[in-house]
């Protein structure tokens, strides 16, 4: 027998899973003889590439790993302070071991049917719950995208929300100490849907302007100030403006709750609750508002219903707000929603119960207390007295403090004079003394152990006004598992209520039959991938940066486009992304009047509500009874439309799996 030495165990046949006898059985059901016939049958001849991709050679899965490996490999790991809502977190092993690393938790389908979704589902009432009781609101969805997104989302519920006073209202004022990449995405988002983003302080603002239709405002803000926000959103209401309030849910364990200040809408991320950084993501936002705005909500809402036997059940509840109902009238694109994310800071919450989250927070203060009389000691001045765990430190020589601190492998944020200092649940005292150390040695004095010493054990800084006294997390969820066999079990129920591809065939839709596979799940964990903060300098991240254009080259080359983005991070958003490419398009011709957007009836519901947001007027196009396009509806809709056409929308192959010839 000859050995065919080139030949290596194939990822591609593991995976696809169908044997050679099962791919016969299957072909000659259907009457072909070949998987080449049965492409020539069902993948029309005009759209055939006809040549062979220029790809790199397949890699087995021990191959991969190594050089997966070696790529990321030059990433360096630093301690990075920077925050902007990116934070070190440690994440519970019971947690990291049975959640995100377990096939029975990351397979499964987003939870769209309650029947084979009951544990997700009570992990992410779970979470609900917890914003809730965190934010002081009434009620919560399970999960956004990002928090720069949920800002967006709170912008246009909002807006969709002008009091009479402000009907024709267009400018929503945004604190001009929110997070960076918030703000930019505002700009994007506000664009299309003709809202004027105005950046200034909102205590110069006149909220009466009838021109004004809301605010948004930050606390603990981007330089880490945190701020009594009651006076300011009672002057907003006044003026019959409407106020969201982005937060971070650690802090509202010590923090009076923005609910408390009167916010109409709370929003934020959750990713410090024990989900790795991941240079950026991916995370799962949270967004609290009232229950009288509950049908403006975007995303899924969990609520609790009975089963046909009359016991507890979770359900999806108000679904007709959501894309794949109302469509082109839905409140937002938002389909898939960050669950498995949501899930792990659900089960933080649950794991760590409220008071081990208030040890987490204080200790956090703690260190930020610490620190900062230490700097005070050493003759440094600070800018804003009220902190939860980000430092604004005055310095005259930025450039010259970050080599040193760089050196010391940390990451801090320069802002011209200033350097900001965000701590979180990953600092040690060894980290404190290095910190100290290297502004002493900044300042050029001697920092020695008796001072680090004197501040080992400190008061809070946060003023008595600001304290948090209203309960938070009382459900006894959250005060039960708090052992590592009590929250093992507890995973492990909920696990065996869902359907996963641990257990079967997930026959939905192709979104839904996508394996994970093991191998590729693997580099997730990695220091090297989850500990990098998206803000560290490039040349921290070139593992990262070849990791990208590598996908950037494949990706190209196998669609056949001259550029691509991987910023989108769900399909709806690609979709979105796509349709603000071709609205620029438009706009660079001087053509920005065609805002005609033919969508087939059959297309995905994400399509026409994208194609809302992106400021365009949906026209639909029929399909026939196999649910192909009507080419002549088409061509009769695109005549019709001709003049202010901007584009056509499809799904290929259509959503029913079939490649249309016409």
């Amino acid at each position: 027998m000859k050995i065919d030495l080139t030949q290596r165990g194939s990822f591609q046949e593991r995976h696809i899973g169908t044997s050679a006898s099962e791919k016969e059985t299957m072909l000659s059901a259907i009457g072909v003889s070949s998987l080449e016939q049965l492409i020539n049958e069902t993948v029309p001849a005009n759209i055939r590439l006809g040549k062979a991709l220029q790809l790199p050679a397949a890699l087995s899965e021990e191959e991969f790993l190594a050089s997966f490996k070696k790529i990321v490999s030059q990433n360096q790991i630093f301690k990075s302070y920077i925050g902007l809502g990116y934070y070190n977190t440690l994440t519970p092993t019971v947690i990291l071991r049975n959640i995100l690393e377990n096939p029975g938790w990351y397979t499964a389908y987003t939870p769209y049917q309650a029947e084979i979704a009951q544990g997700r589902l009570e992990m992410l009432i779970n979470y609900q719950t917890m914003v809730c009781d965190l934010t002081g609101m009434e009620i919560a969805n399970a999960s956004l995208l990002d928090e720069a997104t949920a800002a967006a989302e709170a912008m246009t519920l909002i807006h969709s929300l002008r009091k009479a006073s402000k009907k024709n209202a267009n400018i929503f004022v945004v604190s001009p100490f929110c997070f960076p990449q918030t703000i930019d995405l505002l700009v994007t988002r506000a664009a299309p849907l003709g809202i004027t983003l105005k950046v200034a302080d909102p205590n110069t603002v006149d909220f009466t302007d009838a021109s004004v239709f809301g605010v948004l405002i930050q606390s603990p803000d981007c330089n880490g100030q945190v701020n009594d926000y009651t006076s300011l959103i009672a002057k907003a209401h006044a003026g019959d403006t409407l106020v969201a309030f982005a937060s971070d849910l650690l802090s509202l364990t010590l923090i009076k709750s923005p609910g408390e200040m009167g916010a109409d809408v709370v929003l934020g991320s959750s990713q410090r609750f024990g989900v790795p950084m991941g240079f950026g993501g991916p995370h799962a936002a949270f967004f609290a508002t009232k229950e009288e705005y509950k049908r403006q909500i975007p995303g899924r809402i969990i609520g609790v219903s009975i089963d046909a036997e009359g016991k507890k059940a979770y359900r999806m509840a108000l679904q007709t707000r959501e894309q794949h109902i109302r469509r082109e009238k839905a409140t937002s694109n938002i389909c898939t929603a960050q669950v498995l994310l949501s899930v792990i800071a659900s089960a933080y919450a649950v794991y760590h119960g409220p008071e081990g989250l208030k040890n987490i927070a204080s200790r956090v203060h703690g260190f930020a207390t610490a620190l900062s009389s230490i700097l005070k000691e050493l003759g440094y001045k600070q800018n804003g007295s009220v902190y939860f765990d980000t430092l604004s430190i005055q310095v005259s020589n930025a450039d010259a403090l970050k080599v040193a601190v760089e050196k010391r492998k940390f990451n801090l944020r320069y802002e011209r004079e200033e350097v900001i200092i965000a701590l979180d649940e990953s600092v040690t005292v060894e980290d404190l003394t290095a910190l100290a150390e290297v502004f002493a040695e900044s300042a050029g004095k001697a920092i020695s152990a008796e001072l680090i010493s004197k501040y080992l054990q400190v008061e809070s800084s946060l003023p008595a006004s600001l304290n948090r006294t209203s309960a938070y997390m009382t459900h006894a969820v959250f005060n039960t598992y708090h052992t590592e066999h009590e929250m093992l079990r507890y995973l492990k129920q909920l696990e065996n209520k869902d359907l996963s591809l641990a257990h079967s065939m997930i026959s939905l839709g192709s979104c839904t039959m996508k394996l994970n596979a093991t191998t590729e799940m693997i580099p997730v964990t990695w220091p090297e991938i989850g500990n990098m903060h998206p803000f560290v300098p490039a040349e921290q991240v070139k593992g990262y940066h070849t990791l990208f254009k590598n996908l950037e080259t494949w990706l190209c080359e196998i669609t056949g486009f001259a550029g691509i983005s991987l910023q989108p991070n769900s399909g709806a958003q690609g979709e979105y992304a796509g349709l603000l490419v071709i609205r620029a398009y438009h706009e660079s011709r001087g053509d920005l009047h065609r805002n005609i957007s033919l969508i087939p009836t059959s297309a995905h519901g994400t399509n026409p509500a994208s194609a809302v947001m992106a400021a365009m007027q949906v026209v639909l196009v029929k399909c026939d009874e196999a649910g192909n396009i009507d080419v002549a509806d088409l061509k009769e809709k695109a005549a019709l439309h001709s003049k202010n056409l901007s584009c056509l929308m499809v799904t290929y192959p259509s959503t029913h799996g079939v490649f249309e010839e016409s």
